[in-house]
């Protein structure tokens, strides 16, 4: 399979790849949609976005605090929930139900039901840009899903013991 091919129709997160470029177009992407929607792109806003983008790893909204104010972009904890809240709401984070915690999307600008794969060693998180059998399911039973979330903890390809792929 061409890297090309297996960059489309893998996970993000675990596969080799231009994080610059990923960070990068993720926040084309933010500014994007802000001016799209005429929503204001602050500068405590962008930077959490930046956060999330630094790496594919879960943070908790305190650990995006702790840098907030660190940078002097602000201490208080409504500073970071507001933040990671208006991402999630816009799309371009998810928040991980079983961390407790949020990761930016791997997908901008695209409509998708994401499903995550959370490394239980390192904390890497993959994300899959569909759960389409569910959806497919739902449809033929008359279901209407408004809310999915899909998470599966395991060992990425860096922490499986030699020899047990």
């Amino acid at each position: 399979m061409s890297q090309e091919t297996r960059s489309e129709s893998a996970a993000t997160g675990f596969d080799a790849h231009d994080h610059a470029h990923c960070k990068a177009s993720s926040l084309r992407a933010a500014e994007a949609l802000c001016a799209a929607r005429k929503l204001q792109l602050t500068p405590v806003r962008r930077r959490v976005l930046e956060i999330l983008l630094e790496a594919h790893e879960a943070l908790g909204a305190y650990d995006v605090l702790a840098r907030l104010a660190a940078e002097g972009l602000g201490s208080k904890p409504p500073v970071a929930y507001r933040a990671l809240g208006f991402w999630v709401e816009q799309g371009l984070a998810h928040r991980i139900e079983k961390l407790n915690a949020y990761v930016a999307c791997a997908h901008p600008g695209r409509a998708h039901e994401a499903a995550f794969m959370i490394c239980r060693d390192c904390g890497l998180v993959a994300e899959a840009e569909s759960a389409a059998p569910l959806g497919a399911s739902a449809g033929a039973a008359g279901f209407q899903i408004e809310s999915v979330v899909i998470e599966a903890e395991g060992l990425c390809p860096k922490c499986i013991p030699e020899g047990r792929t």
